[in-house]
């Protein structure tokens, strides 16, 4: 009998050897990316003093009150821009793109490609 190992567990294990090459200084923070069925989450982390410095996600009112779906492309796009503009707001310019094991394609492209549109660099 063939066993398949579980498309999560797969995604973590992606995950782990992602985030061993790279970490989230004070001058350059790690925006990390989740995506759950319903919804998407953003955070921009300092990994070296372990504090999120700022997150976004479709579950936050202002975010949620302009969607129509909260797990469609055009959520990721507005959410990409709503972290974008959060982290220009308290100074973070650049940071290191950690899409969180997903593979770099639809919804994960679309909130990135919209991140990098609204001024983040990465």
């Amino acid at each position: 009998m063939v066993s398949k190992e579980s498309r999560t567990n797969i995604r973590r294990k992606k995950h782990r050897k992602i985030r061993n090459r790279f970490t989230g200084t004070p001058e350059r923070p790690r925006l990390a990316v989740f995506r759950s069925n319903n919804h998407m989450y953003a955070q921009v982390i300092d990994d070296e003093a372990g504090n999120t410095l700022v997150a976004a996600s479709t579950l936050d009112k202002d975010v949620k009150a302009e969607l129509e779906k909260t797990n469609d492309m055009a959520a990721a796009a507005h959410l990409g821009t709503v972290i974008a503009k959060k982290a220009l707001e308290k100074g973070i310019k650049s940071v290191v793109f950690d899409r969180g094991g997903f593979i770099y394609h639809g919804k994960i492209k679309a909130l990135a490609d919209a991140a990098r549109g609204a001024g983040l660099e990465f």
